[in-house]
């Protein structure tokens, strides 16, 4: 196989696998392999995937052994390496948060006295430490980062999704320092390439078709004629809602592609303005 036609791609290992994975498979690209697989297939032979940790995949991606990967944004903060963002599938979305144990706090804040902060973001904490004007000792971690305080530290640097693990371990939040969610990079260098250009962007119009469906629905309705204006003035679409006349000319046929958290409004409004017969399925695909 000619090297030079052969798009590597970096498939997250962890928490980020599941989503990842029935995402590519919503959109044509199922993965084969082996759960242990290291190495799994994509339908094409010009795409060769390897499932790597978040962070390696970052790493790889700045080396330029991998074009294309999944990873969180939290992580592109922390290496400060120079990709290029494609595509953000907001999954797992998390916030990346400085949290302390309750009693320490004053007013729900950081006592102003030396503290030790932990964090496997050494980078980020280490500049919200200075940006907060703290007297801190740093202290790396690596992994479980909420069980260090009281005894090891004061106060943690973490990522969270819903707060219940810091909760749990007795620690609130104090300070919000970003937001992430997993995105789809791709190594500047190989954006430069036409074929892997092309290929780059015919996977993210694929990924993002997906997307689009996952957050829409498909509406449809029958209208009278004299109803008609009625009900499309508050039908939201994306560009102009379909309409086609009923056989024997009594009325309309109207289908729009409508955002899914609209609907608890929408149908009884639609009811209430003379639509009837309203159907609602769920389309597989997006491509606007």
């Amino acid at each position: 196989m000619d090297e030079a036609k052969v798009l590597k791609i970096a498939l997250p290992k962890g928490r980020m696998q599941e989503g990842v994975f029935r995402l590519l498979s919503d959109a044509g690209l199922p993965i084969k392999g082996d759960e242990r697989d290291y190495r799994p297939r994509l339908p094409s032979p010009d795409l060769d995937a390897k499932i790597l940790k978040p962070r390696n995949t970052l790493e790889m991606l700045h080396a330029g052994t991998r074009d294309l990967g999944f990873a969180g944004s939290d992580w592109v903060e922390e290496l400060g390496v120079e990709l290029t963002d494609m595509l953000d599938t907001g999954l797992d979305p998390v916030r990346l948060v400085a949290a302390a144990p309750v009693a320490i706090l004053e007013d729900g804040r950081l006592p102003r006295r030396p503290l030790v902060v932990a964090s496997e973001y050494e980078n980020i904490a280490r500049r919200w430490i200075a940006g907060r004007d703290l007297d801190a000792t740093f202290v790396r971690s690596y992994g479980a980062t909420e069980v260090f305080p009281p005894d090891d530290a004061d106060c943690i640097v973490d990522n969270t999704a819903t707060g219940s693990t810091l909760r749990a371990n007795g620690l609130e939040i104090v300070d919000e320092l970003l937001r992430s969610s997993t995105r789809l990079y791709a190594n500047p260098r190989s954006l430069e390439d036409p074929w892997k250009r092309d290929t780059i962007e015919a996977i993210v119009l694929l990924l993002r078709s997906v997307l689009t469906a996952r957050s829409r629905v498909m509406l449809e309705l029958n209208v009278d004629t004299y109803k008609l204006d009625s009900v499309i003035a508050i039908l939201p679409c994306m560009r102009e809602p379909t309409v086609s006349p009923l056989r024997g000319g009594d009325g309309y046929a109207v289908k729009v592609a409508a955002p899914r958290d609209s609907l608890a409004a929408l149908i009884p409004e639609i009811r209430r303005r003379g639509g009837t017969d309203i159907i609602v399925t769920q389309p597989m695909r997006i491509v606007p």
